[in-house]
């Protein structure tokens, strides 16, 4: 979804789609535009806008985890008696926080629906038991601030490049929600530091092999995986190491490389990219290396 507006109850309600409890407060309407861009990744939505005008915000996401940056020289953010860095980003699942600035801001924000994140989070550490809730609203540290940046950046990049293929989502959606929780203090934090599972590596890995052989064409990911299998992800993750010396991940991406393949040899596309992207290769330079490797052969479509 994507538009620009002069009218603030327009704005105020299509932010609140997103997060029902934000709102404007003493926008200017004199100076008052907003360029709205948002993106759906199936239980998360990444949204990017501009808004030109002096404005007081403020959210308390519900039965959500907010991620935010706030970009603007001018720029004031907190929480309570706390205040937040403005050039940084931030999460909360609750906690209120607001922001002011005069002039003009671009605010990039990842949402998640709080309970499909702690489902996901517990199948990555087979913690079944665990509640997610941020304990802390600012990233572990400036280097993982930077990476939450770059994962964005990679992200809004995919998704605005050639469109957004049901497989290329799912493994979105998956990479903002791992960076996101590995960047910010959580209940999970030592859930995801501590020792992978180690049992049941062979009947495991075979029965891994067999659900990425029949479901690589859906989209799936090494998360669905894991559950076929009987096994966290971590623990999977483990198993592919010691058995085959690969990932989990190196399975599914050849697997799909494997069926480019079979649809480029048959000319089932009406260009090699968009043979691709079917498959979730999201930059042709890297799929064009990745199958000249496998194959020995730059990717073509037959001549007609």
């Amino acid at each position: 979804m994507q538009f620009t507006s002069v009218d603030l109850e327009q704005v105020e309600s299509t932010w609140q789609q997103f997060v029902p409890s934000s709102s404007l407060q003493n926008a200017d309407p004199r100076s008052f535009r907003f360029d709205w861009r948002a993106e759906d990744l199936g239980a998360s939505s990444l949204i990017d806008y501009r808004l030109a005008a002096q404005v007081h915000s403020r959210a308390e996401p519900r039965d959500q985890l907010l991620v935010c940056r706030v970009d603007a020289p001018d720029a004031r953010v907190w929480s309570g008696r706390q205040s937040l860095d403005p050039q940084s980003v931030w999460m909360s699942d609750g906690a209120e926080v607001e922001a002011r600035w005069d002039r003009s801001a671009r605010v990039r924000a990842l949402v998640f629906d709080h309970q499909a994140a702690q489902e996901r989070a517990r199948q990555i550490t087979g913690d079944d038991g665990r509640e997610l809730r941020v304990t802390g609203l600012v990233p572990h540290s400036a280097a993982d601030a930077q990476r939450w940046e770059r994962m964005f950046a990679y992200i809004d990049l995919s998704l605005g490049a050639g469109g957004a293929d049901q497989l290329l989502v799912a493994e979105l959606e998956r990479h903002a929600l791992t960076m996101t929780l590995s960047a910010f203090p959580t209940t999970f934090s030592d859930s995801l530091r501590r020792p992978a599972q180690r049992a049941g590596a062979p009947a495991s890995v075979r029965r891994a092999l067999a659900y990425i052989d029949a479901n690589a064409h859906l989209a799936i990911t090494i998360d669905d995986v894991a559950a076929a299998s009987y096994i966290s992800t971590r623990g999977l993750q483990y198993a592919f190491r010691r058995a085959l010396d690969i990932t989990p991940a190196d399975a599914l991406r050849r697997a799909r490389l494997d069926g480019a393949h079979r649809d480029l040899r048959k000319g089932e596309g009406r260009t090699v990219g968009e043979i691709a992207r079917r498959w979730g290769f999201s930059n042709s330079s890297r799929f064009a290396a990745a199958y000249r490797e496998a194959y020995g052969a730059t990717p073509t479509l037959p001549s007609s």
